[in-house]
């Protein structure tokens, strides 16, 4: 599997994001929560994800900038934990709870916790 995060895989509906935000269910693991809706989405991919990190607690934008960019990347490369074994349409929304500048490894670890975490919710279900 080619590890990319094309543009059709991005959350960027405001619709969807107001209506995660509204019906979504979490899954956390500090400081990383993952917000997620099973949902029909306009292209022909398994999930879409976006991530956020709150103003509120980073007002330097290269700080909020960087810590989505680590997220992403750790994202990109650990997919496949969720992409193969997922049936159904996601949107998936990442926020950064910490009050810290996290390190790559940080990010990583939490994140991959939130997948697994994640996946082990849906095949409860």
């Amino acid at each position: 599997m080619a590890f990319s995060f094309p543009r059709k895989e991005k959350l960027k509906s405001k619709k969807l994001i107001e209506q995660l935000f509204a019906e979504g269910q979490p899954v956390s693991n500090y400081p990383i929560k993952l917000i997620y809706l099973k949902t029909e989405l306009p292209f022909e991919v398994s999930i879409q994800a976006g991530v956020t990190v709150p103003k509120k607690n980073f007002k330097s934008a290269v700080k909020r900038n960087r810590i989505k960019r680590l997220m992403r990347e750790s994202y990109r490369l650990n997919k496949g934990l969720v992409f193969n074994n997922s049936k159904g349409t996601f949107a998936f929304l990442f926020l950064y709870l910490g009050k810290e500048m996290p390190d790559y490894a940080l990010v990583e670890e939490n994140l991959k916790a939130v997948l697994h975490k994640f996946k082990k919710k849906i095949n409860d279900e």
